[in-house]
């Protein structure tokens, strides 16, 4: 064999182990490949799944939410109903403060009367004590 003949027995050689390791790495990337695709197929079943599941929540969220609103709502009225009350309680309370003003007024008043009174009855118990004792003074002396 020539040079040339060995050099070319080398290169085809090489080559043919070039081509089995590319036939053995094609085959692990087709297998990995295969695997990813199922992966996918796996993620997209699982998205669907989640997403009906999502859609169910969010509609029965909305709900809740509707229910919610509407009960505020009817609080609120409820509560704007109580306002008139609650005015009144107010009003009441300012009513009951000006009569127990008008209370302490009218009992000072009385308290000022009945001292004057008081005042005025020993007043006219000395004018009496007064007059009698002038009487029998006169008496006394028309008798004499």
């Amino acid at each position: 064999m020539t040079g040339g003949e060995i050099a070319a027995l080398i290169a085809a050689v090489a080559f043919a182990v070039l081509v089995v390791f590319l036939v053995i790495v094609l085959l692990k990337v087709s297998k990995i490949m295969g695997e990813v695709s199922n992966t996918v197929k796996e993620a997209n079943s699982s998205l669907r799944v989640m997403t009906k599941d999502a859609d169910n929540l969010l509609i029965e969220v909305e709900g809740l939410l509707n229910k919610s609103n509407t009960t505020l709502d009817d609080v609120n009225g409820k509560l704007g109903k109580t306002d008139p009350l609650f005015q009144a309680i107010g009003d009441l309370g300012v009513s009951v403060s000006n009569l127990n003003s008008s209370t302490r007024n009218l009992t000072d008043r009385v308290t000022g009367v009945t001292k004057r009174t008081a005042q005025t009855g020993v007043a006219t118990k000395v004018g009496k004590t007064a007059m009698n004792m002038n009487r029998r003074r006169k008496n006394k002396k028309d008798s004499e």
